[in-house]
């Protein structure tokens, strides 16, 4: 079981990336995706989390309007779009699931089970 997160990088402010959450070893399809990120000295926080079963997505406050989250059971892979990215969104990146939906509590880590490796995004000028 392992989940692998990929597509960050250096990027100036107002560019974009998308990150993408490939998993091996289980299909996703019965899983919520979660993306979290983590800054340096700061708590790991919710970013984006898609459900399984309807795709109901949810954002955190500080990138609703800039990110996307999308899911490709196909491809056993999840993705982030971001969109206008800003300094403040710089850290370490982290995919990680949950059993079939998000929940009202998807923002804290601790209800997600397998996690990705991370990948570190800089926007920087």
């Amino acid at each position: 079981v392992q989940l692998q997160a990929s597509g960050g990088g250096l990027v100036q402010p107002g560019g974009s990336l998308r990150l993408s959450c490939e998993a091996s070893g289980f299909t996703l399809d019965y899983y919520a995706i979660g993306w979290f990120r983590q800054a340096p000295g700061k708590k790991r926080e919710g970013v984006s989390c898609i459900s399984s079963s309807d795709g109901s997505a949810y954002y955190a406050d500080s990138v609703k309007g800039r990110f996307t989250i999308s899911r490709d059971n196909a491809r056993n892979t999840g993705y982030l779009r971001m969109n206008s990215l800003k300094p403040e969104d710089t850290a370490v990146y982290y995919c990680a699931t949950r059993y079939l939906i998000c929940g009202r509590n998807w923002s804290y880590p601790i209800y997600f089970g397998s996690w990705g490796q991370g990948t570190l995004v800089t926007v920087s000028s």
